[in-house]
């Protein structure tokens, strides 16, 4: 039997929630920092590629583009996640949040202000995903030392070094939440 007269007469299969769609071009719904978003997108771009290319949101940066550097960093339903290694579909109906949407009322998080009395960007390139990674590690509760914080934020590459800098801003953020890494402690 052909493929052909095996496929007919039968629905797209189903993923999840998802329905099989592509290869061609879909719409796709998803929220990014608060702000629900229409796109028309092929399957297979990255949410990196989204971000920057179509929401015109460059703050997530693109470093290897390979999950490596964790350069691109991004929370997903408050889960920290590599855009670059995550498709954009696979975000339908969900909260993508990046460093854009982390000022609230023009002021910087707790997190950035660190960063900056902390000297914990240097060039800055990797000063995105480090912040994602950052603000992720204390609510995920992995804080309490600096060999924890050194561990729970080795997927993020500083070509600079500026890791004790970084150690720094994050113990500053963990002792003004008061806890060991939880933000609810």
């Amino acid at each position: 039997m052909s493929k052909a007269k095996q496929h007919e007469g039968v629905s797209s299969p189903t993923v999840g929630p998802l329905t099989m769609r592509g290869p061609g071009t879909t719409n796709v719904s998803l929220s990014v920092n608060g702000i629900a978003r229409l796109v028309t997108i092929e399957p297979r771009v990255s949410l990196l590629d989204l971000l920057r290319e179509r929401l015109e949101l460059t703050g997530t940066k693109k470093g290897c583009d390979h999950g490596a550097c964790g350069a691109c960093t991004v929370h997903v339903d408050g889960r920290r996640v590599l855009s670059c290694l995550t498709l954009a579909i696979t975000c339908e109906g969900r909260e993508v949040s990046t460093v854009e949407g982390l000022t609230e009322y023009e002021e910087l998080h707790p997190m950035q202000r660190a960063f900056i009395t902390h000297d914990a960007f240097q060039c800055g390139f990797c000063t995105p995903g480090q912040l994602m990674s950052a603000i992720a590690l204390l609510e995920e509760g992995h804080a309490s030392t600096d060999a924890e914080i050194a561990e729970w934020m080795s997927g993020n590459l500083c070509r600079c070094a500026a890791y004790p800098n970084i150690r720094a801003a994050i113990r500053d953020v963990r002792h003004a939440i008061g806890g060991h890494g939880h933000a609810a402690d």
